[in-house]
């Protein structure tokens, strides 16, 4: 298997891990007698609405990553270069859900995402020019 393809997995086991652990934060928000409304309360300050928003953000990128290993496997794309953006986009990629579970500077967050959108658009187009 290709790293593109691990990263894809790692991406993928992630999110689940991510979905599992806001399931639970969810439940011991209801078993503390908490509203459903709460969920969707926007309030950066309060963990069940972070874990929120990384699972979107996971779930908005998800597919982006997924057209890049596609394009790079039907392209028979690969490399050290490659294997290197796919290492830094899935780092930054956890890097930033870790960054917001936590609560951190939100300028770390845009950081990381400019990092992983750079990641993207350059294993696009190394996938577009591939010589295969």
């Amino acid at each position: 298997m290709t790293l593109p393809l691990w990263g894809l997995v790692i991406f993928i086991v992630w999110t689940i891990a991510i979905v599992t652990l806001l399931i639970g934060v969810r439940i011991r928000h209801l078993a503390k007698g908490g509203s459903i409304q709460d969920f969707a309360t926007p309030n950066d300050k309060n963990l069940l609405w972070r874990l929120y928003r990384v699972q979107a953000n996971l779930v908005e990128n998800l597919p982006l990553y997924l057209g890049v290993v596609f394009l790079l496997s039907a392209r028979n794309a690969a490399g050290i270069a490659i294997d290197s953006l796919v290492v830094i986009y899935i780092g930054f990629r956890i890097l930033h859900s870790v960054i917001h579970i936590a609560g951190l500077n939100p300028n770390f967050r845009v950081l990381s995402l400019a990092i992983q959108f750079a990641c993207l658009i350059t294993l696009t187009t190394l996938a577009i020019f591939a010589e295969g």
